[in-house]
């Protein structure tokens, strides 16, 4: 009777060593590894990267631009469609647009790392790809000052900290010299056009709008109740806009034309 005692106590303890290193080994996987670090996007997700990303998927053209600038484009794999600028950025291979991502696509080029936005990407899309286990990093710049916060973030993600920094302090200084040169200045009122038909502008949420109120302008639409308005001819031709100014992803001198369409209305200053 002893000795069966203290073989199930043999057994017993066995059975516990085996689970707490089970629960270790578990405990393990979940952490991440040595030298990992751990980011947080602008909408406070978390972004774990075992080291600076070699292979980077961008889901916006601006985004591309960004990194371009930052000096990365070299491990820019993947693009969206209208990412042409600078030159060598239109030769990656695409993704889709920003609004319609090919999430195939994106995993077939194994990134490290993507980068998306929190207005043009479908957060649907977000979740797939962390499904799948790629490190999405989102950034939201609603002013020109984000955007030189959003040099810095993303510097910092991608392992160059000290050159996202510098540029965005470079921005900032830039800011501050367009503003000084419009100070006292009359105010022009500014119809930017983002989009051909429907005529779209944009609110007081975009960044275009912070643009425009540096630049010492004043945004036409910016008491419009959402970010992205759709306007009608009419409303453009009875508010009368100072200046009005054509951006649109087409390309194919569709942007002569509708210069041409709004210079033939002779009650627009």
């Amino acid at each position: 009777m002893f000795c069966q005692i203290v073989q199930q106590m043999d057994l017993l303890k066995s059975t516990k060593r085996w689970i707490l290193l089970l629960v270790v080994v578990v405990c393990a996987l979940q952490r991440p590894c040595a030298g990992s670090q751990r980011f947080t996007d602008a909408l406070g997700r978390p972004v774990v990267l075992d080291g600076p990303p070699a292979r980077i998927v961008s889901l916006a053209p601006s985004i591309t631009e960004i990194l371009y600038y930052l000096g990365l484009g070299d491990r820019v794999v993947g693009v969206t469609t209208f990412s042409n600028y600078p030159a060598q950025a239109a030769l990656k291979p695409k993704v889709g647009s920003y609004a319609h991502l090919n999430v195939e696509r994106i995993l077939e080029l194994s990134p490290d790392l993507v980068i998306g936005t929190k207005d043009g990407n479908d957060p649907n899309v977000v979740g797939l790809l962390e499904q799948a286990g790629i490190q999405v990093y989102i950034v939201n710049p609603r002013h020109v000052q984000d955007v030189a916060q959003t040099l810095r973030s993303i510097g910092s993600v991608c392992g160059i900290s000290k050159r996202g920094t510098e540029l965005a302090q470079l921005l900032s200084r830039r800011v501050r010299r367009v503003q000084q040169l419009v100070a006292g200045l009359p105010k022009p009122v500014v119809f930017l056009q983002i989009n051909l038909k429907p005529i779209i502008s944009v609110g007081r949420d975009a960044i275009h709008n912070d643009v425009i109120r540096l630049a010492g302008g004043i945004n036409m639409m910016q008491d419009a109740p959402n970010t992205y308005p759709t306007v009608s001819l009419e409303e453009v031709l009875a508010r009368k806009p100072d200046v009005i100014i054509i951006s649109c992803m087409e390309r194919g001198g569709r942007f002569e034309k509708a210069k041409e369409a709004w210079m033939q209305w002779n009650s627009i200053p």
